[in-house]
């Protein structure tokens, strides 16, 4: 257990979120470190860019951040000051990269603590591996085997692409901390894992949706990436859950669905919690403001997953039913130009640019004190923090059935909509404004919910239990 004279000094370990990017998952972070003011954090993050901007003010008690640049080439000369590995190392490391690959191809259970062993931290020695008799008759073997009718080229460099972001994630130093606590699998998972195996210290895994199939649904999109390579993709991203899953110390989940997913993954059962969301609920208990008129708001960014052009087209229905609508899309737009450049032309197709207002990156307590209802498009959800904020404010919403927001709606048909549904999305606007006494009973309910289960108190001292009864255990 923690000595109880000094601070808990916890790892958070992310990827492409937190404090890069806004969103569900850095706010909940970001809720998370303030609300532990007594515990120390080290913020180990994984971005494709150096230079991309914080979108967040550190708290004070984020003591340290360093940062993995994914796509930061792999070095193939070693540096004046980088230990020369020994052959017997060399050796090691080869036969441990072709017996990990040999069990996960027979879908056998792989410890990563020999391979991790094998592999000197801060020294990535893949590309010089890759030079070796035993490894390249290894990558050509499995070429015949995998990818026969493409050309070799396109399976060497889909491969030593994959393996090269895997080894940057296995042989980042880790810094220093008593718990390494991963919000996600895939990269940032690995690179908990393997501070777990160097450290000695317990690894805690957070999801808040299921990192192995959001990359499978943008690798089935991508016009790119096909044939051995797609498949190669979503196995390695596949693989890299499991091996999650089966090594974290304690695993959490939003909602039980997700954790049922987990276990047949691989998870330990007793090691398995549901924590949901929770807000800071006097924070978005804003004051009424009503506009005139009739005000229908989607909060979140413009990006595909949030399915944006199907909201334009239910706007275009409800705009065209009431007279005094108006129809506001509220967040960023700048992490997908093209996409964004997409839906400003779909807006300006359909007529309706003199109602529908992109406003950009906004204080969102603002729309909430007058929009009449909020609507959530997305084709990819785990429990949103958008509706817990809407409800806190007294603002009815409706959305897709995916992730866990069927079970928050209650599976109400006049609150839910299968995705990419723009009639049904409509329809379920029109019932809230034409039943305005159901309508209000349910938010009454929802209140309840937001002071017993959706809390933010409630998550933080979720957290600060799972803290310590995981450091007991070491």
């Amino acid at each position: 257990m923690k000595n109880n004279n000094t601070r808990l000094r916890v790892c958070f370990v992310i990827e492409g979120s937190y404090p890069y990017i806004t969103g569900g998952v850095s706010s909940w972070v970001h809720d998370l470190i303030q609300g532990l003011g007594e515990i120390d954090f080290v913020l180990w993050t994984i971005s494709p860019d150096s230079k991309t901007p914080l979108r967040y003010t550190l708290p004070e008690n984020v003591v340290e951040h360093r940062n993995i640049v994914l796509t930061q080439p792999t070095q193939t000369r070693r540096k004046k000051k980088e230990p020369r590995i020994p052959r017997v190392k060399k050796s090691m490391l080869i036969r441990e990269i072709i017996r990990a690959h040999g069990k996960m191809a027979k879908g056998e259970p792989q410890p990563l603590k020999s391979l991790i062993e094998a592999i000197p931290e801060g020294s990535n020695q893949l590309s010089n591996a890759i030079r070796y008799p035993q490894i390249w008759n290894f990558i050509t073997h499995h070429n015949q085997k995998n990818n026969p009718i493409y050309p070799f080229s396109d399976y060497f460099w889909a491969w030593k692409s994959a393996h090269e972001l895997i080894y940057t994630a296995f042989t980042s130093p880790a810094p220093e901390a008593d718990v390494y606590h991963a919000v996600s699998t895939g990269f940032a998972g690995l690179a908990a894992l393997c501070a777990k195996y160097r450290k000695g210290k317990p690894f805690i895994l957070t999801e808040h949706g299921l990192y192995h199939k959001e990359r499978e649904m943008e690798i089935r999109k991508s016009e790119f990436v096909r044939g051995y390579q797609r498949d190669m993709w979503i196995k390695t991203y596949n693989r890299m859950s499991k091996l999650c899953y089966t090594e974290a110390d304690r695993i959490t989940a939003l909602f039980a669905e997700n954790r049922m997913h987990q276990l047949e993954m691989g998870a330990n059962p007793e090691n398995t919690y549901v924590i949901p969301n929770g807000i800071p609920l006097d924070r978005f208990a804003v004051q009424r403001k009503p506009r005139e008129g009739f005000h229908v708001g989607l909060v979140g960014r413009v990006v595909p997953i949030k399915d944006i052009k199907t909201f334009i087209n239910a706007a275009k229905i409800i705009l065209d039913t009431y007279s005094d609508a108006t129809v506001h899309c509220i967040g960023p737009t700048d992490e997908d130009p093209g996409y964004y450049e997409d839906c400003q032309l779909l807006v300006e197709s359909l007529g309706i640019t003199d109602r529908f207002l992109f406003t950009g990156r906004q204080n969102v307590l603002e729309y909430y004190a007058f929009l009449d209802v909020l609507m959530l498009t997305s084709i990819r959800e785990a429990q949103p923090l958008v509706i817990l904020e809407a409800w806190c404010a007294n603002v009815p919403a409706v959305a897709t059935n995916v992730g866990n927001i069927g079970e928050m709606l209650d599976y109400n048909p006049h609150y839910l909509s299968p995705p990419k549904n723009p009639q049904k999305l409509a329809e379920n606007v029109f019932y809230i404004r034409e039943h305005a006494q159901e309508v209000a009973q349910t938010m009454e309910k929802n209140r309840k919910l937001l002071e017993t289960v959706y809390s933010r108190d409630v998550l933080i001292n979720r957290y600060r239990e799972l803290y310590k009864d995981t450091l007991w255990q070491e």
